[in-house]
Formats: C-alpha cells, structure tokens, sequence
C-alpha cells in the first residue's frame, strides 16, 4: 500500500535534493526511506528501483535546466546569447551539483529523445546560427561548446583553478570571449564569406 503523502514527484524533488547534498551516486531508495522515515518496502509503491529515481531526477533537472537557459538567452544573440547560455550552466552546476551531475546521467535512446535534452541542443544551434555556421561545422560546435562548458565547471567544481593567482572568474571570461572571436571568424579563416561559397584564391 502506497504511504500517504508520498508521491513519485514529491520522491523526486527530494532525490534531487539529496542529490546536492550528498552527491548523485549516493541517491539510492535506501537513503530516501531513512529521509522519510519509511521502511525501503513503502517506496516501491511509487518507484520500481534506484535506476528509476536516478532517471526521474536526471530528467528533473534537463527540464529544470532548460527553463533557466531559455530565459537567460531570451531576446539575445550572438556573444550575448552565448555568454548568457554559459553562464546560466555554470551557475545551474554551482547552485545544485547533483542535480547537474544527475542531467549528465545516460538515458536510453526513447526516454533521451522524449526528454529536455533534445531542447538544450536546440536551444545550442539557435545560438550557433547566429555565427552562421553550417553543417558539418554547427554539430562539431555544438560538440565543442558542450566539452568546454562541462569540462571547465567540472575542474572549477572539484578545486582544479585553486592552485593559482589568476581568478577564476577571469578565466572563465577570457573562455568565452575566446570561444565568441573563434566562431564569428570561423568562416573568415576558411576562406568563406559568412553565407557563401568559398573565397576564390587570388590568381597571378
């Protein structure tokens, strides 16, 4: 018998909850009955097992995110749009790590493609069709900009900018303003004007 006040979603905000206190791999039906106070038999009302929360919170928090980030790059473009699409995943990461760590989880092929993540990468090409880039170029982008963001909130987050003078706040500017000036030149450096063929090589 399901115990009263306890639903999927109330044991889904707590998991998340629990996620960032203790860290998503320490998310377990286990450690959410002694939460509540319940014996682990009274959850499998709600939650089949352990995977099954960690997939409703990893799906928690793509939606969560995805919220953030779209009103952080709403009405913007270009450099704003990116450093605002930045900013809004680092501070998600800072404010709620697990619940960061749970929206990096792997989800199967059906259950990704009818998840948030599919508007992260839509909202990631938006941005990046403001630097008028074509395939193959957008998805290697949207590739890059994904490895950087994670990588470097990743080494913030476990101390790896401690060890030096330079701020990381710094650092993470000069990130961005580096990753702005690379795509608007992008096609320039190919030999492309921004929307057509390549520049023919000077003759004589």
């Amino acid at each position: 018998m399901a115990r009263a006040g306890l639903t999927p979603e109330r044991l889904t905000l707590a998991g998340a909850e629990l996620a960032d206190e203790a860290g998503f791999d320490q998310v377990t039906l286990s450690a959410l009955a002694r939460q509540f106070d319940v014996k682990v038999a009274s959850l499998y009302a709600h939650l089949k097992n352990s995977q099954e929360l960690k997939t409703r919170i990893a799906l928690f928090a793509l939606a969560e995110l995805a919220d953030l980030v779209a009103a952080a790059v709403a009405g913007r473009a270009g450099k704003d749009a990116l450093v605002a699409f930045a900013n809004a995943y680092r501070d998600y990461a800072r404010a709620h790590p697990g619940r960061y760590d749970a929206a990096r989880l792997r989800l199967d092929p059906a259950t990704a493609a009818a998840s948030a993540g599919v508007r992260h990468a839509r909202m990631t090409r938006a941005i990046l069709r403001g630097y008028d880039l074509a395939e193959p170029d957008q998805t290697h982008a949207v590739r890059m900009l994904g490895s950087v963001f994670h990588g470097y909130v990743s080494l913030e987050a476990a101390g790896g900018f401690s060890h030096t003078a330079v701020d990381s706040e710094e650092s993470w500017a000069w990130t961005l303003e580096s990753l702005d000036a690379m795509l608007r030149h992008h096609n320039r450096d190919r030999g492309r004007t921004p929307s057509g063929p390549p520049t023919p090589e000077p003759t004589g």
